[in-house]
């Protein structure tokens, strides 16, 4: 039996020798490395997290004491060292564990993350929770210096520093790695930081364990110091007790720090310095690539898969590089995900007009609302998921002022294994509410190039919402022209019920259209909705369907049914799309299945609907 073995939870842990610590530090990494290889999932920031989760549960009492890691990519070696070591062979699978922190999945996750830079936010609640309650526990955040950059830490960090009472430590993970490289001038700050070789060196030295006589002294000792020898740290500046850079990877300077740190009252910023990927080679080597990735050999590494089909975020990339190449006053915009957008080609070529904001979603959509103002034609390109990050910046400073930004929201709908917190499903119910917005979803990546066209030149703010992951395999014609404004195109031509399909429901509606001798309509716009054609198809129809791949309250088959009754037409409707629940993590295609997303799950709710309801009419003539 290995070390590891015997630790099922973190008391297990406590009773470890320091010299049996790093030993267990080993084993982890290497089953960590070994399981992620046969599941796929993060790896980079989990590698570098090794030393640092056993450090913090070995010193504080998990669960009593709350760890909020934020985004949480980074909390496989945390779920491994509290009881869910086994479950590791199921990661991010349908009816396995998550690959980041839920609530309902372990007394030792004390917070839901997955997006960035909520952990000093829900940690300060904790410590004043316990405040309240008269609670000894401690609440404790660990950040990575890439969600630090966000908005609401700074928000965080602002209110916690007035709180000298509470038991509150902030721990930033500072690995100089987001999912791309952190970028702006707090990156430059802490490099600057770490450069103070001898201020880093006196500093973690006090460890605040002097007598408070001494301790002033040192104090005023330390100020003065401070301004020859490292720049003024703002944390201190927002109430907080500094320490660090310490090395993230030395058990034995860790554990120690950690303890002395736990003793202090108020809030605590400790700096712990990390690297992503380490003790394996090819994670150190690129950290990007291994960031988050599928099965791989642990000895050989990511083995590339030659696919004839694109990827709708490839076609992305490609048309914008091509526009930019038409268009000086194309500018491109991401936050912090340059990669994951398809956009590393554009950077290369442009990078004059290439800008990441890091982790700072509302910054990225009014920064872009700035450049429109002058005369410029800013592209945002933005997960679905973190455009809500953004909502208030797209009402009140894009689309209140009709302003000429052109957003690419990637992973659209279903996502497949990051589950819940990443999937796209409500972005067609939230931006078609909006006066002056237009909303495009395309049924193959050939319509995609043509959409971002569509959206490029239309006059004011328009957005268009593709998928994760590859296509049908459209050939994508490298012409930039544009889709007829606001009409949907009719793909096959039945009898009775016509099905209205957005986006990439359109082939498995046209295989359930086939199946029924059904009309199939690719409406390509969900605003503005091509009404006429809705009422043609209504007219000739006895029934409408609409099919999309997001929520169906408020989504496109609600345009549908508001077009056909402010026209004052009553027509049997069936809106088709996901559940009003949050749908959890597993494999794309089979999740859309459970939701009757496919053509089968199509043909059996027209038919549950329609056809049950036409027996039933059948029945009661015949008996009459």
């Amino acid at each position: 039996m290995t070390l590891l073995e015997t630790v099922n939870n973190p008391t297990d842990l406590r009773h470890l020798s320091r010299a049996q610590l790093i030993q267990l530090a080993d084993e982890l990494r290497e089953f960590l490395l070994h399981s992620v290889s046969r599941t796929g999932g993060h790896l980079s920031s989990n590698l570098g997290t090794v030393e640092l989760s056993i450090a913090l549960h070995y010193v504080f009492n998990t669960p009593s004491d709350r760890l909020i890691w934020d985004v949480g990519h980074q909390t496989y070696p945390h779920k491994i060292l509290t009881g869910r070591r086994e479950q590791m062979a199921g990661l991010r699978q349908f009816g396995g564990m998550s690959g980041f922190p839920k609530r309902d999945e372990s007394e030792y996750d004390a917070f839901g993350t997955a997006h960035s830079s909520t952990s000093i936010s829900a940690a300060l609640g904790m410590a004043l929770a316990a405040r309240h309650a008269s609670d000894p526990r401690h609440a404790i955040a660990v950040i990575g210096d890439g969600a630090i950059t966000g908005g609401m830490a700074f928000e965080a960090l602002n209110n916690a520093g007035v709180y000298d009472d509470i038991n509150f430590l902030v721990v930033l993970n500072d690995n100089d790695m987001s999912i791309s490289r952190p970028v702006g001038a707090l990156n430059r700050y802490f490099s600057r930081l770490m450069s103070g070789k001898f201020y880093a060196a006196t500093r973690s030295a006090a460890k605040a364990v002097l007598p408070k006589p001494v301790a002033d002294i040192a104090k005023k000792i330390e100020s003065q110091a401070k301004m020859a020898i490292a720049p003024a740290t703002m944390f201190e500046e927002f109430g907080f007790k500094y320490f660090g850079p310490i090395d993230g990877h030395d058990l034995n300077a860790l554990i120690p720090v950690l303890q002395n740190v736990k003793d202090i009252k108020g809030p605590v910023f400790l700096h712990v310095v990390t690297k992503k990927g380490q003790g394996y080679k090819l994670a150190e080597a690129d950290p990007i690539a291994y960031h988050g990735l599928g099965k791989f050999s642990p000895e050989k590494g990511i083995i590339p898969i030659a696919s004839a089909k694109q990827t709708y975020t490839q076609v992305f990339g490609d048309w914008l590089c091509d526009m930019a190449t038409q268009d000086d006053k194309l500018l491109a915009i991401t936050p912090a995900m340059c990669e994951g957008s398809g956009m590393v080609a554009f950077a290369e070529r442009f990078p004059d007009r290439f800008y990441d904001v890091g982790i700072a979603e509302q910054h990225a959509v009014t920064f872009a609302a700035g450049f429109a103002c002058e005369g410029y034609k800013p592209v945002v390109a933005i997960y679905s998921t973190f455009l809500q990050r953004a909502y208030d910046q797209l009402i009140h400073d894009v689309a209140i002022q009709n302003l000429d930004v052109t957003f690419a929201l990637d992973r659209a709908g279903i996502v497949g294994a990051d589950g819940a917190t990443h999937a796209g499903n409500y972005d067609i119910a939230f931006v078609r509410c909006i006066p002056n917005m237009v909303l495009m979803a395309p049924a193959d990546e050939n319509e995609c190039r043509k959409m971002m066209t569509t959206a490029y030149q239309y006059k004011g703010p328009a957005a268009v919402r593709y998928p994760r992951g590859a296509g049908v395999g459209a050939t994508v014609s490298m012409d930039l022209d544009p889709l007829p404004f606001g009409k949907a195109e009719i793909r096959r031509t039945g009898k009775r019920v016509a099905i209205l399909a957005f986006g990439t429901m359109v082939a498995p509606a046209t295989a359930a259209g086939e199946t029924l001798d059904a009309t199939v309509v690719n409406m390509r716009f969900i605003k503005p909705l091509d009404t006429e054609l809705v009422l043609q198809l209504a007219a000739s129809h006895d029934a409408i369907v609409t099919v999309e791949e997001g929520a169906t309250m408020g989504g496109a088959g609600s345009a549908v049914a508001e077009a056909l009754a402010e026209a004052g037409v009553v027509k049997p409707i069936l809106m088709l799309g996901l559940p009003d629940l949050f749908i959890d993590h597993g494999d794309a295609p089979h999740l859309l299945a459970l939701c009757g997303l496919d053509g089968a799950g199509i043909v059996a709710a027209i038919r549950q609907r329609f056809m049950k309801e036409e027996a039933m009419l059948t029945a009661k003539k015949v008996k009459g």
